[in-house]
């Protein structure tokens, strides 16, 4: 099967956009699939965990951004490399893997996330 690789990328940045903003009812109604695997030891599997995780997660943290480095896509899964900030300019660097159906929706989600520190050993930033 061809999967639209733009299509998924776009798809896969609007997810997140829309969660992030504070409407993860609105993300997972428009971009995911029947089936949600979650593999985010922190999130419950499906639907439901992921939208309880972002409900939670912008109630406690509602002046929160995401930032889109990059998206790779290739066959039915696209990468996101993101830069977030948190309150108190607190940043975190996440890489985050999308398995994607047929149809263009979300399946299955896997991810890391490591804190920005203030002094880097290299003088490399993270993104």
């Amino acid at each position: 099967m061809k999967h639209d690789l733009e299509a998924n990328k776009s798809n896969a940045e609007a997810f997140y956009r829309t969660a992030y903003q504070g409407d993860a009812d609105k993300a997972v109604r428009d971009y995911v699939g029947t089936d949600y695997k979650q593999h985010n030891p922190l999130v419950a599997d499906g639907k439901a965990g992921f939208i309880d995780y972002f409900n939670s997660m912008n109630r406690d943290y509602p002046h929160k951004n995401i930032a889109f480095v990059r998206a790779i896509a290739q066959d039915d899964l696209v990468a996101l490399h993101t830069l977030q900030t948190w309150p108190g300019n607190e940043q975190f660097v996440t890489m985050d893997f999308f398995r994607f159906d047929g149809q263009g929706k979300i399946v299955e989600h896997w991810d890391a996330i490591q804190t920005v520190p203030e002094v880097s050993q290299n003088g490399n930033t993270m993104y």
